[in-house]
């Protein structure tokens, strides 16, 4: 007799501590804790890695540390003191915004300079802050928040050359977000000294850069808020341009699997990462980190939709799990659930009207006997979030149309053998509608 399990996707998803990478789950540190790291940046040292983040955990868009957290192997994270924390009476307290920090080592300092969107809390003053530190984590000294050379900046990055001196640059969206500018920094990482590209009318931001076989490639979003959009690559043989046109890194619909840019890491010629935040703004603590792997295979870089996926930094390889798949219209339907035909879905068909009375189960899955990922596929054309109930309650973004389909992830404990899975049972509200799930052996 199989397993019943009643799921429920509407909080949080699934936690996470192993060896693989599983975005828009909920990531766990060493402590056991949820990682608080939104619009997050990276900075290798030796063999471990910093990822610098926005600490969300209070839900509020207002300042409240710049989170640090090291790892040797980019999948399980240890969190440290604070980087930075609010200064009273100065443009950092806890009145004011700091968003999107990025730290690059000086190494004719021996410095640390973290750089970040300083702003009010309406966004009006449209700065960047600068903080020093004599060690990764900090703590980081506030230094000050200006303009760059008298103009507005919003959502920023910064990007260290390859270069022997280690040129540093600012990339910013600027002038009310209507253009793109990159400005060179001064020796000492502390102000720009230089604007050496503009790319006007773009309404780019969160932006990253990556520089493979000599080639720049930019990756940002455009200006929607905190809506995701389809974001974009543009390429230069300089930083100073001329850029190239914008190009996809993902299929325009699912605009960037419900993410936003933040940082983009080159691990080797053939392989990089990119970063993204799944946000969530009315609670923004609850957002999520989407990081799948770039591909140069069709010769512009392209996001590998990746579920579950594990990272071999030392050879320079990622391996994307396998899994097997259980179609929805082939499971046992209840109350008003129904099949919808689109050419969107596998098979061309999906299960909707689930919840409010419809549910569905899928029958003879196949379990290990131990936790395991399950990516459940499905399409929701509201403007807001579904639920479905699994077990443990796991959201359901928008997709941005009822013929979008989006997988989302949840970690279940399947017997070993034959189960059940109900989808939607006793739940008032409607989920979104179903197309399939993939179950996977990955722990």
């Amino acid at each position: 007799m199989g397993l019943t399990i009643c799921l429920s996707f509407l909080l949080a998803l699934a936690l996470t501590r192993a060896a693989v990478i599983v975005p828009g789950a909920t990531w766990t540190d060493t402590s056991g804790n949820v990682i608080q790291a939104h619009g997050g940046g990276f900075l290798k040292v030796d063999s471990t890695y910093y990822w610098f983040g926005e600490d969300k955990a209070h839900n509020s868009g207002l300042f409240r540390a710049v989170s640090c957290y090291s790892s040797t192997d980019m999948t399980t994270w240890t969190r440290h003191n604070d980087a930075l924390t609010p200064v009273a009476s100065t443009t950092i307290s806890t009145s004011d915004i700091v968003e999107r920090p990025k730290v690059i080592f000086n190494r004719a300092t021996a410095e640390y300079v973290m750089w970040f969107h300083s702003d009010s809390s309406n966004y009006g003053a449209a700065q960047v802050g600068v903080a020093t530190s004599r060690t990764p984590c900090g703590p980081y000294t506030f230094k000050s928040s200006f303009r760059p050379l008298g103009a507005e900046s919003r959502d920023m990055g910064i990007y260290q050359d390859d270069d022997a001196a280690g040129t540093s640059y600012l990339l910013y969206a600027s002038d009310n977000n209507q253009n793109f500018k990159v400005s060179r920094l001064d020796a000492n990482y502390y102000n720009v000294t230089t604007q050496i590209a503009v790319i006007p009318g773009s309404t780019l931001e969160s932006p990253g850069i990556i520089k493979r076989n000599g080639v720049y490639h930019l990756f940002a979003s455009h200006t929607t808020g905190w809506n995701p959009n389809p974001n974009k690559v543009l390429t230069a043989n300089s930083l100073s341009g001329p850029w190239s046109s914008e190009s996809d890194i993902a299929p325009p619909a699912t605009r960037t699997y419900f993410s936003q840019n933040t940082y983009n890491m080159l691990i080797n010629s053939n392989l990089a990462i990119y970063m993204g935040d799944r946000w969530r703004p009315a609670l923004l603590g609850s957002s999520r980190y989407v990081w799948y792997p770039l591909s140069w295979s069709s010769g512009r870089p392209q996001i590998v939709p990746a579920d579950v996926w594990t990272l071999n930094l030392e050879a320079g390889t990622y391996t994307a799990a396998t899994g097997t798949t259980y179609e929805a219209e082939n499971g046992v339907l209840s109350g008003p659930a129904r099949s919808l035909s689109s050419s969107s879905f596998s098979g061309g068909v999906a299960i909707g009207y689930l919840g409010n009375g419809g549910s569905l189960t899928i029958n003879n899955v196949q379990g290990i006997g131990a936790a395991q990922w399950v990516s459940l596929y499905y399409a929701n054309g509201d403007s807001t979030w579904r639920n479905t109930t699994v077990s443990v309650l796991v959201d359901q973004p928008n997709t941005g149309g009822g013929g979008v389909v989006l997988s989302v992830p949840v970690k279940l404990t399947l017997r070993s053998g034959t189960n059940s899975i109900t989808f939607s049972a006793n739940q008032a509200n409607y989920a979104a509608d179903l197309d399939k799930i993939i179950v996977y052996t990955a722990t």
